[in-house]
């Protein structure tokens, strides 16, 4: 009599799909919750760097996993510009308030006053001098560390970055002195005036974090879904109509609908063509890209004297 064999279960292909997303995305959050727990064991004076946006909205998903509501040992850390989309500072508010954590919020604009940003003139985007407000924050707080939702997809300079990312005195960045990160250990030794950027999301991508905006029903602010917008086309971007940044002489102006990929300071924030209105249909649409969220929306990673790296020895996220 033949032995009876227990064949294993028929998989079907969006099922199997399924499990193998989930698998990748347990790895990546697993991963992301130890360095953030990391964190919190190894640093006195911590603090999330958090603007609305949707990096950091999956990074504060897996530390209210890895603390729980209401107990996220480090406060939320946001550097306004006074140029940022008001629906992103409301949500900012909003999701702090829910997780019942401390919000800090510190801005240009106080810079301005005291002296230590001057623009070139009014007009001028205040992105790349946020470092400037971070720095004093650092000072004000004595923060030795930073946790920051940057990814190595994003570009270039953050692809150089590690996990655990050393400041010096003058909270500038060498790319050429980081510390090796062999076997998942990390050096966080610091010298007096010293402090860390620690990017827990790094390994992740754009399609990652879709993905399990997707699986975690993770709310966004709105914009980042499709709706329509008053825009010109210029130097290949689609530049929002607003009152920073008006038409120019000739700009021939139309409503698209479109979405953002990212969400900055409104002077240098392009959205993008696209009916995607879900996340389902946002990760199909991310398959297909073929260029960086940066590379498709950020007005000022166009130019060669405000490149990300440049702005990342100078202190920047």
């Amino acid at each position: 009599m033949n032995a009876r064999v227990d064949l294993p279960p028929v998989i079907n292909e969006p099922e199997l799909l399924t499990r193998l997303s989930n698998s990748h995305l347990d790895a990546l959050e697993e991963e992301t919750i130890f360095i953030l727990r990391e964190v919190a064991a190894a640093f006195e004076r911590p603090a999330l760097l958090f603007s609305g946006g949707k990096d950091s909205l999956v990074m504060l998903k897996c530390a209210e996993k890895a603390f729980g509501v209401g107990r996220i040992p480090y406060p939320l850390l946001m550097i306004d510009t006074g140029h940022n989309f008001p629906e992103v500072t409301a949500f900012r508010d909003l999701r702090a308030k829910e997780l019942g954590a401390e919000l800090i919020v510190r801005h240009v604009e106080d810079s301005m006053k005291r002296g230590t940003v001057r623009l070139a003139h009014p007009d001028e985007p205040r992105n790349a001098h946020q470092s400037v407000t971070l720095l004093e924050a650092i000072d004000e707080f004595r923060f030795d560390a930073l946790i920051g939702g940057a990814r190595r997809d994003e570009e270039k300079a953050r692809a150089k970055e590690r996990i655990f990312s050393h400041r010096d005195s003058f909270g500038q960045w060498q790319p050429k002195a980081q510390r090796p990160e062999l076997w998942t250990l990390f050096n966080t030794r610091l010298q007096p005036g010293e402090h860390f950027r620690v990017f827990p999301i790094s390994n992740w991508t754009e399609l990652d974090v879709w993905q399990y905006i997707e699986r975690e029903h993770i709310a966004l602010p709105m914009l980042y879904y499709a709706h329509q917008r008053l825009i010109v086309e210029r130097k290949g971007l689609l530049v929002p109509v607003t009152e920073l940044t008006p038409a120019r002489a000739g700009e021939v102006v139309i409503e698209k609908t479109v979405r953002f990929r990212t969400l900055g300071d409104i002077t240098c924030t392009c959205p993008v063509d696209s009916t995607a209105a879900t996340a389902v249909e946002i990760v199909i649409e991310t398959l297909a890209a073929d260029v960086s969220e940066r590379g498709a929306t950020r007005m000022d990673d166009k130019t060669s004297d405000a490149s990300m790296e440049k702005r990342k020895k100078d202190g920047y996220f």
